[in-house]
């Protein structure tokens, strides 16, 4: 693991305005934690739209196939069975009832599916080690992290002065 220099501030606006200052400097910003999300941060760093409704929409999908074979499966062709003088032959004749039931189970996979995914592509599902680099940014206190192997051409005594300049709480390296 490569190592970097940490700033701790304890306020978000001024977090955000040491961010700019940063990136002005040519610095290249690794990462950045916070305790809540903070509002124009991912334009600043540049971080790109996520993906995940389009995960989102491939679960639904997957979901709404799986609960519409299922269910001609289980109703039509294993089981028939005569609910109410309902046809139970085809799965056309039957697809209204079936609508609460497929929808529900596409939600239900959907969120399951969009949750699961992402958990594991933020490293934060139960037994994978927190990369945290201070423990106070889980509850009031943001850090931005400079790497030290993205920004090579500049000594850890220029780092530190440019992080200075930003009006952190500490600044340390781990």
């Amino acid at each position: 693991m490569s190592k970097a220099i940490y700033a701790l501030y304890d306020d978000d606006e001024i977090m955000v305005d040491g961010a700019k200052s940063i990136l002005s400097k040519n610095l290249r910003i690794k990462d950045v934690y916070s305790p809540f999300p903070v509002h124009g941060l991912e334009n600043v760093l540049g971080i790109k739209w996520t993906r995940l409704a389009i995960t989102a929409f491939l679960y639904g999908l997957t979901a709404l196939t799986l609960a519409l074979i299922g269910m001609w499966y289980f109703m039509i062709d294993d089981w028939p069975m005569n609910i109410g003088g309902k046809p139970n032959n085809t799965l056309y004749q039957n697809l209204p009832a079936f609508i609460p039931i497929t929808f529900e189970f596409t939600v239900l996979c959907a969120a399951h599916g969009m949750a699961i995914t992402y958990l594991i592509r933020n490293r934060t599902l139960p037994g994978m080690a927190a990369r945290n680099p201070h423990p106070r940014t889980t509850d009031d206190h943001f850090a931005i992290e400079i790497s030290k192997d993205e920004n090579s051409g500049v000594s850890d005594d220029e780092i530190r002065a440019i992080l200075k300049e930003t009006n952190p709480v500490e600044i340390f390296e781990k």
